[in-house]
């Protein structure tokens, strides 16, 4: 399992060797500060290399220059295609499927190679924030250069968001480092012996902020004719506080099922107030089931509400 580390404070090198935390099955210890840093020395050597932008807070001068690793990602899929919608406080896990391809002479099995499929916002010379999983992707080779592999992302409210700015697209990225036995901690590490390869954009998916919806009709029964109150809340996750507040003036539809049918028809649409509650009347005609139903926004997905019972008399 890989020790997880909030980088929304911290930008350039620091921020983006996130990209490149390693698993449980990496050398030396998973997680650990010096493991990540000498990930890092890697990834900031192949970086200079290539003309890119160098990230602030380097981590120094290195012997050498990663070789390109011969290695691609495809058919990369998030959640099965939805959204990742996270509440306050409980881990949200979103799988993760993917494809490599690589050379005859790449061996994604040996016990110091990297790879993993992360997502992140913001721009790839300077991400604001990263999403991983716990553990290391579990691949299954199709041939001799071929693999499939399924991985997840795990988000923690309290640990990995920075705010309710997470709410928002995110990008995936594969990443693949071969070290081959070498350390890059050791002064004598030649670097060129190290294969790095990243590929961005590989998809998008949106992180959505988990939304909550209630009803209530009264007064129950009540008379064929009569007026029928019915009040409820839209609430959502609030990610700078970690708890629900009201999700105000969005658009909410009153709905209605007959007791002898399985399908809601809207009745009226109404807007939440400044606190997010709902309000509005109706006439009883028949036994029935109400409800609100939300049709979410590009932050907050769509819920509806448990219907809620009136006996018409």
């Amino acid at each position: 399992m890989r020790i997880r580390a909030t980088v929304a404070a911290v930008s350039g090198a620091l921020a983006l060797s996130a990209f490149v935390v390693p698993g449980a099955h990496a050398a030396g210890s998973a997680g650990s500060s010096s493991y990540r840093a000498d990930v890092t020395k890697v990834q900031e050597a192949a970086r200079a290399a290539s003309g890119k932008t160098a990230f602030t807070g380097s981590t120094g001068a290195v012997t050498g220059t990663p070789y390109a690793l011969d290695l691609s990602f495809s058919n990369v899929k998030v959640n099965n295609g939805k959204s990742i919608v996270v509440g306050t406080t409980n881990k949200v896990t979103a799988p993760v499927t993917f494809s490599v391809k690589h050379g005859a002479d790449v061996d994604i099995t040996a016990a110091d190679f990297f790879l993993d499929v992360e997502l992140y916002r913001g721009s790839y010379d300077d991400p604001v924030n990263i999403l991983f999983g716990d553990d290391s992707p579990s691949c299954t080779e199709t041939s001799a250069t071929t693999a499939t592999c399924k991985s997840t992302i795990d988000v923690y409210p309290d640990t990995d968001l920075v705010g309710n700015v997470d709410a928002t697209t995110w990008k995936a990225i594969g990443v693949g480092v071969a070290f081959n036995g070498v350390d890059p901690d050791d002064p004598n590490a030649d670097l060129s012996k190290v294969g790095y390869v990243d590929q961005d954009a590989l998809l998008t998916t949106k992180l959505q902020r988990y939304s909550k919806l209630t009803v209530n009709a009264a007064p129950e029964p009540v008379k064929k004719g009569k007026t029928v109150t019915v009040t409820g809340k839209l609430s959502r996750a609030n990610w700078d506080d970690f708890a629900y507040h009201g999700y105000t003036v969005q658009p909410v539809s009153l709905q209605f099922r007959k007791k002898t049918s399985s399908t809601y028809t809207t009745i009226k649409t109404i807007k939440s107030d400044s606190t997010g509650n709902l309000k509005t009347t109706t006439t009883a005609t028949v036994d029935g089931y109400f409800r609100y139903s939300f049709a979410g926004t590009s932050t907050t997905p769509a819920v509806n509400a448990t219907g809620d019972y009136v006996d018409v008399q």
